[in-house]
């Protein structure tokens, strides 16, 4: 019993859930949103790195001339995630991020993941757009520079870079000083880098389109130089397992887009701008790498791409040396603009977590003069310079997919989770039913009928199955060229079983009845988009290396350790539920019976809630964003 009763306070710290004060009844913003703003919104959050190094890479490394397959994958598994994460958002409309939906709906520890992940996003998204930069300086003097300091400073270790890039290192440092100072982010000056964003694609799909060549997609292997690795050649030389590797690298490109679906209190007409805004958004997106990846694969055979920086590289490589360095110049801009937008929302959410107490709240101290969580924006600035110099710029795309994608398949399994549950069983936790129960549950009748403890504990159960069943499949298909090699037959009947598992397990959480509740966006064909996405998402995880689910492992590691041995004890929302004990107990100690707080003497009640007093807000930028 004692055990059970540990356990039963262990599983409550684990899923207790924020207050959520604000409904958003009465919202104080005007909406002013239209689908056009929305739109730019997301074009404007995306575009940034992954034009400039992503077609080459992938082109090279994964796909070949099939890289446009890869970007569509990759696409569609943003389109559908994005959907989810539109839905999760309604629910708590001027909550502002996964992390706060997530702790307000669903409980602590998913909340703490999903936050945790979310600094992963931004510290790798602030060391690669660095490091992108970087590259491309080194590129427009000839590689010099890296070069010098591979022969001064190498560094031969797997897992890390082939040289420290000090130039990222440094210019990381100078931008997390200048946010803490209290350096605002411009809404103009992002409005003239997104557009020299678009000039550079456009002069780059003008000046390499003259030099297309379609032959390109179609290079016999007996063409292809020794010492490149050309694959089979034609336009999916490295196979489907190729264009779902690249697919996954690709998923980096798209990151940046879910920003629209946190404009649900100042959008005009949420439940229709907001879905068609990301798919529109998502279309121009999708076309600008298509244009782009078409250009330099058809422009230069795919296996002579540079991975760091193609742009200067084909244009030297066609000696328009002119074009080179405008496009070069364009580049870095741009790119400058979107090293402020990656590093921006860094200490925001740094703040968010340590002021609900579940990191080291020592992180919400805000300097008097600047305004600005100074020790936060720091250290997550070291974090990221530390990344950007150590690690290269492939595997830190690579960790930044792979956090994403875990962050959007919790977010999906999320939605499942409440649409299938009500509100009022949102606080509800034991029950208990018989096997004939379970059994007619199971093949329940009746859509029509309010949720259930039974019908919502049937749900996150299959859900859960599920997801292990997806890993099943997933490691069939992952490697799958190597068994069809071998014509091993008990492969295609393991996966066989488990594809009609998936579907047995898709029909139970259907037959369900799901909750009437009304929000400003549902996802529509649910239960099949959500688990469609953890399909997608978890397929795209599985297609990354081992080195990044190492690597991942060990930062996953890092914030449960923090959070099991600080957080979980002091969380604000753990100190909120003890003090209601103590008042209730307080209560009971002063002879009413009452589970309220009306028993505990006002010194009492003032000295318990001393701990709840809500953090101090700081203005760190531009509410705009």
């Amino acid at each position: 019993m004692r055990e059970q009763s540990q356990f039963r306070r262990f599983w409550s710290a684990l899923t207790r859930k924020k207050q959520n004060e604000d409904d958003g009844s009465e919202s104080q913003l005007a909406r002013v949103l239209t689908l056009l703003d929305l739109t730019g919104l997301g074009v404007g959050s995306t575009l940034g790195l992954g034009v400039y190094v992503l077609a080459g890479s992938v082109a090279r490394e994964q796909a070949g001339p099939a890289v446009v397959v890869s970007f569509l994958v990759a696409a569609i598994a943003s389109a559908i995630a994005a959907l989810c994460y539109a839905e999760f958002a309604a629910r708590v409309p001027k909550a502002g991020s996964a992390y706060v939906y997530s702790y307000v709906s669903i409980g602590e520890f998913t909340a703490f993941t999903i936050g945790w992940n979310l600094i992963l996003e931004y510290v790798i998204g602030t060391s690669s757009v660095a490091r992108g930069m970087s590259g491309y300086i080194d590129s427009l003097v000839d590689n010099k520079i890296s070069n010098a300091m591979r022969d001064a400073m190498p560094i031969d270790v797997d897992f890390l870079s082939d040289y420290p890039d000090f130039f990222s290192f440094v210019v990381i440092l100078i931008l997390a000083g200048l946010l803490a100072y209290g350096v605002k982010e411009s809404t103009l000056m992002n409005n003239i880098f997104t557009g020299v964003n678009l000039i550079v694609i456009g002069v780059v799909l003008v000046a390499g389109g003259i030099n297309c060549d379609p032959d390109n997609w179609t290079i016999d292997p007996k063409d292809i130089p020794a010492g490149y690795n050309g694959g089979a050649g034609g336009f999916a030389p490295f196979g489907f397992a190729g264009i779902m590797a690249g697919a996954a690298k690709c998923f980096y490109g798209f990151v940046g887009f879910d920003c629209i679906a946190t404009t649900g209190e100042e959008a005009k007409n949420p439940e229709r701008n907001i879905p068609l805004a990301i798919v529109i958004s998502l279309i121009i997106i999708f076309l600008a790498y298509f244009g782009i990846s078409t250009v330099l694969t058809m422009a230069l055979p795919y296996y002579l791409q540079d991975p760091e920086a193609p742009f200067p590289h084909l244009f030297e490589s066609i000696e328009w040396y002119a074009i080179k360095w405008i496009v070069s110049i364009g580049a870095i801009f741009a790119l400058c603009t979107s090293l402020l937008g990656a590093m921006f929302p860094l200490p925001r959410v740094l703040y968010a977590m340590s002021s609900d107490g579940i990191i080291y709240k020592k992180l919400q101290t805000v300097h008097p003069k600047t305004q600005t969580p100074v020790l936060a924006t720091m250290l997550s600035g070291l974090l990221a310079a530390i990344m950007a110099m150590l690690f290269n710029l492939q595997q830190l795309i690579d960790m930044m997919s792979i956090g994403t994608l875990l962050a959007y398949t919790i977010v999906a399994v999320s939605v499942l989770v409440l649409r299938y549950q009500t509100e009022e069983l949102l606080g509800s936790s034991e029950f208990s039913v018989t096997v004939p129960e379970v059994l007619r549950q199971l093949i329940n009748r009746d859509r029509h009928q309010a949720p259930t403890k039974l019908s919502s504990a049937v749900v996150k159960f299959s859900v859960c199955i599920f997801a292990v069943f997806v890993c099943g499949v997933c490691g069939i298909l992952v490697p799958a060229e190597d068994y069809i090699n071998t014509d091993y037959p008990g492969v295609i009947a393991g996966l066989a079983i488990l594809v009609a598992l998936l579907v047995l397990l898709f029909v139970i959480i259907a037959v369900q009845p799901t909750d009437s509740i009304k929000l400003t966006f549902k996802v529509p064909l649910v239960p099949l988009l959500p688990l469609i996405s953890v399909f997608f998402n978890l397929y795209l995880m599985f297609q990354l290396d081992s080195g990044t689910w190492i690597r991942f492992s060990v930062w996953i590691a890092i914030g449960y350790f923090i959070y099991f041995t600080y957080g979980i004890r002091h969380s604000i929302e753990g100190e909120r539920l003890l003090t209601k004990d103590e008042l209730a107990a307080a209560s009971k100690a002063n002879g009413i019976d009452n589970t309220g707080y009306d028993g505990a003497s006002d010194a009492t009640e003032r000295k318990l809630s001393a701990k709840l007093q809500p953090a101090p807000t700081y203005a760190i930028a531009n509410e705009s964003m």
